[in-house]
């Protein structure tokens, strides 16, 4: 019995799934190093934090299963937890809203077309390229109450500077004005967003005769929404997880004077790599990518209220 000789159809199919298959191979091949990447150095370390916040895993000995008791310590007994977390928001609530209206004040005032604006510009950019220990330990002997530059320049207005870094009132002040500094950055993104905006809405309103704040207002603030709601939103982002400036201008996270300075990644930092207590710090990062997560949500979902597209949506 002869079999029958597959069709022209059936050719063109199996050629077609041929293709495809080779496609798929390729295009696995190259995506290969970013899903090992993916799993080794994200997914999988995810899943072991996340299991270890249910233990009293410390390194040295085998972890136990203590379900909830971590989280419970966590809200009930541990007096510390409610400090850094204060902190933190405090520090969130004053450096985010400081960060973008001096981001925007910046760019407004290098928005003009005269001879050497680019210098400025360059000028203010420069310190947000700084970062390290050393912009920390400068920024030290800036705020040192006795010879630091800021309390020297302050007395020769006549205000007697505060103790700063010594002093628990001041410390978390201190460190948003040293945030402050590093404002180019915000700056940047502002000024070409403004630079987008187009002419013909300026030249309309110059017809109407609008004022430069009227026009400010009307026009350019709603043009650089979009701009605001991204800086604000990362801003967020990072002040929780403020860690660095603490750790090196508080003697390697000592917390500063009565704890002033235990910002929540400090104190977690403390937990894991000090006191060992693995499993009670993988706990605490959780409850701060929900605490994160929830308010980024909260203000995905107000935008739509105050961030305006060019496109409508």
């Amino acid at each position: 019995m002869i079999s029958s000789l597959p069709t022209a159809p059936d050719m063109a199919k199996r050629k077609f799934w041929n293709m495809r298959r080779m496609e798929w191979i390729f295009g696995y091949t190259f995506v290969l190093p970013w899903i090992i990447g993916f799993l080794t150095f994200t997914a999988i370390p995810l899943i072991f934090s996340l299991f270890t916040s249910f233990t009293n895993y410390n390194i040295t000995s085998q972890m136990n299963w203590v379900g909830l008791q971590n989280y419970f310590n966590m809200f009930t007994q541990d007096q510390f937890y409610w400090q850094s977390l204060g902190n933190t928001a405090y520090y969130v609530l004053f450096s985010v809203p400081l960060n973008t209206l001096g981001g925007i004040t910046l760019a407004v005032m290098l928005n003009k077309r005269i001879p050497g604006m680019r210098v400025f510009r360059t000028i203010y950019y420069l310190p947000s390229v700084l970062s390290g220990v050393a912009v920390y330990l400068l920024w030290e002997e800036l705020l040192n109450p006795s010879t630091g530059y800021i309390n020297v320049i302050l007395s020769w207005v006549g205000i007697h500077g505060p103790a700063w870094l010594y002093d628990p009132a001041w410390t978390k002040p201190a460190l948003i004005l040293m945030q402050l500094w590093g404002l180019g950055g915000g700056m940047l993104l502002y000024l070409n967003a403004m630079k987008s905006t187009p002419e013909q809405l300026y030249e309309a309103a110059d017809l109407d005769g609008a004022s430069a704040w009227q026009k400010f207002l009307h026009i350019t603030l709603p043009m650089i929404t979009p701009v605001i709601f991204f800086e604000m939103s990362t801003g967020l982002i990072g002040a929780f997880q403020v860690f660095q400036s603490a750790y090196v201008m508080t003697n390697n996270g000592g917390g500063g004077p009565l704890n002033s300075l235990l910002f929540y990644n400090l104190y977690m930092w403390n937990e894991a790599f000090v006191n060992y207590q693995v499993g009670y710090a993988n706990a605490m990062a959780w409850i701060l990518f929900i605490i994160v997560m929830i308010i980024t949500l909260v203000n995905l979902g107000i935008s739509r209220y105050w961030v305006h597209y060019e496109g409508g949506d």
